[in-house]
């Protein structure tokens, strides 16, 4: 599913792409999140009261914890109602590097596109969305008008697309999901 197509935005819909091409139990030495079912790694069910096998994790749970954790608690829902592209965008790099680390590349990229702050003020990079946050969004995309979310979009994929290369550089062990993370997680899927 391409992130175009998500238009009006459907949680259900990007929920259920991340599962399809996450698959379902995981867990690759290599891999830092350790043991994975569905996508999600192994901390976060426990975190939220699930005590059975790793491997037997039910889809049903897995949905619920994206919904609740990915999609609700970041405020990416809300995002949704102005920016459709920019919330599936950060929903999925949440899903791969966190929450907080994808809002803080909305906040970096909304700096960084704010003209020195001539359309609108810039923003503390606190990785956690606000209403400063969604006052910058909007005044970016009024703007910068129908192109804006599109280049908002390949800013925070150029940052997610930075992180991932400086992961593998730092750590030799990850080169070895690094052509997946661009081929998946970077630009249209």
């Amino acid at each position: 599913m391409s992130i175009s197509d998500c238009a009006p935005i459907e949680a259900d819909a990007l929920i259920d792409a991340v599962i399809d091409r996450e698959g379902q139990y995981v867990n690759r030495p290599a891999d830092c999140g350790g043991a994975t079912c569905w996508g999600i790694t192994e901390a976060v069910p426990r975190g939220q009261g699930y005590h059975g096998a790793m491997r037997d994790l039910p889809r049903t749970t897995a949905v619920e914890i994206y919904r609740q954790i990915y999609w609700l608690r970041p405020g990416f829902d809300k995002i949704a109602l102005r920016a459709p592209q920019i919330a599936a965008e950060l929903f999925d790099t949440g899903v791969n590097m966190g929450t907080s680390t994808a809002v803080g590349f909305l906040q970096r990229a909304l700096n960084a596109l704010s003209r020195t702050a001539r359309d609108y003020p810039d923003i503390a990079v606190d990785r956690d969305i606000g209403p400063r946050t969604f006052a910058a969004l909007y005044g970016f995309l009024k703007a910068r008008g129908e192109g804006g979310e599109t280049v908002l979009l390949r800013a925070t994929e150029a940052l997610q697309g930075g992180r991932c290369i400086a992961l593998a550089e730092r750590r030799p062990s990850q080169e070895a999901f690094l052509y997946g993370w661009l081929a998946n997680r970077i630009g249209p899927q």
